[in-house]
């Protein structure tokens, strides 16, 4: 499942083993830098799925309706 397509709570536990993985300092350098990135990659989509949450929820009129933006 690639990291665009699992929910918030699948990335955060994926991002909790590798910093878990990463604190343990039992990966070799080049394992390091492979975890690392994945988890970049998966913090950068959480980040994008929280701004569109929050542009939605900016874009909420008084009615309780959400407003296209």
């Amino acid at each position: 499942m690639g990291a665009k397509e699992m929910s918030m709570e699948e990335a955060f536990s994926q991002l909790d083993g590798i910093v878990g993985r990463l604190e343990s300092g039992e990966a070799s350098l080049e394992e390091a830098f492979q975890i690392y990135q994945k988890g970049m990659e998966l913090l950068k989509n959480c980040s994008d799925k929280i701004d569109r949450v929050e542009k939605k929820m900016m874009k909420l009129n008084e009615n309780g309706d959400l407003s296209e933006f």
